[in-house]
């Protein structure tokens, strides 16, 4: 019976294509048949097959073994940015509503800036004037996702103040920083951990998305991203150049989106979370 409650199908499903695909990612090592940067002139471009499962592509590198690293790369810059959208998002929506007056209106403004800006346009403009280096791929797509969090934990915040147990909490003297803590953290938790599940395969798309305009993390170092920005010439030639990348790419945002969407009809969330 557990399988058929509401949400329970989509969340089970959701979570065994991350732990299958996090585990292929973090194996690696010992998955991989190939060296991911050894090249092989004369086998390039190689259909699948019993030595190169995932075929060649255009310089004879073991598609199977690059797509394996890529996945290392892109799922940590999603996890990452992810815990950095989410803390930051989560500080400035507690501190947002719990003061509410001036601050309230200094944070939501700020929000507004940053959710003005188009996304990819304004990531682009970041990355296109420092190095695009790891590390500064996390900062800018973590740096710029936090709006959408903020503003769920601000009303989230905003509803749980009128609560009994908040009320009763000030009146027995209970500071701010107390009822923050014990009253209004725990009780946004639910909210905040759906929007985070759904940060994840934004902030990869959005990595891919770079990689693929070739601004983010440059070969030969592989990446989802840069891996479909160098297939794109070989579409009618090598049709498993694109595929398999893209196919990894979708399965990880699909497995994410799924569990996300299992977690708030579990909870019985709005899909407003959804969309923070």
């Amino acid at each position: 019976m557990l399988l058929f409650e509401r949400g329970t199908l989509e969340l089970w499903t959701g979570l065994v294509i991350i732990i299958l695909l996090g585990a292929a990612a973090l194996f690696a090592p010992f998955l991989s048949t190939h060296a991911p940067f050894r090249t092989n002139p004369e086998n390039w471009l190689c259909p699948p097959c019993k030595e190169h499962l995932f075929g060649t592509d255009r310089l004879g590198r073991d598609l199977f073994s690059r797509v394996l690293y890529g996945g290392r790369f892109s799922m940590a810059v999603g996890c990452l940015s992810m815990l950095l959208s989410v803390g930051i998002g989560l500080c400035a929506g507690l501190i947002a509503g719990s003061y509410g007056g001036i601050v309230d209106e200094t944070v939501m403004r700020l929000t507004d800036i940053v959710l003005v800006f188009p996304t990819m346009l304004l990531v682009l403009s970041l990355i296109a004037l420092f190095e695009p280096e790891p590390w500064m791929v996390v900062l800018v797509i973590g740096g710029t996702g936090w709006p959408g969090i903020a503003r769920l934990v601000r009303g989230e915040v905003l509803q749980l103040k009128e609560a009994e147990f908040v009320s009763s909490a000030r009146m027995l003297g209970a500071g701010r920083f107390r009822i923050i803590r014990y009253h209004l953290l725990p009780n946004a938790v639910a909210p905040v951990l759906v929007a985070a599940t759904l940060c994840v395969p934004a902030a990869i798309m959005m990595e891919a998305g770079l990689g693929y305009f070739g601004v983010g993390v440059q070969p030969p170092v592989p990446t989802w991203g840069n891996m479909l920005r160098e297939a794109q010439l070989y579409l009618r030639h090598a049709w498993w150049y694109a595929f398999f990348p893209g196919l990894f790419l979708f399965l990880t945002v699909f497995g994410f989106q799924l569990t996300g969407e299992g977690l708030r009809k579990k909870w019985g969330l709005s899909p407003s979370v959804r969309r923070g």
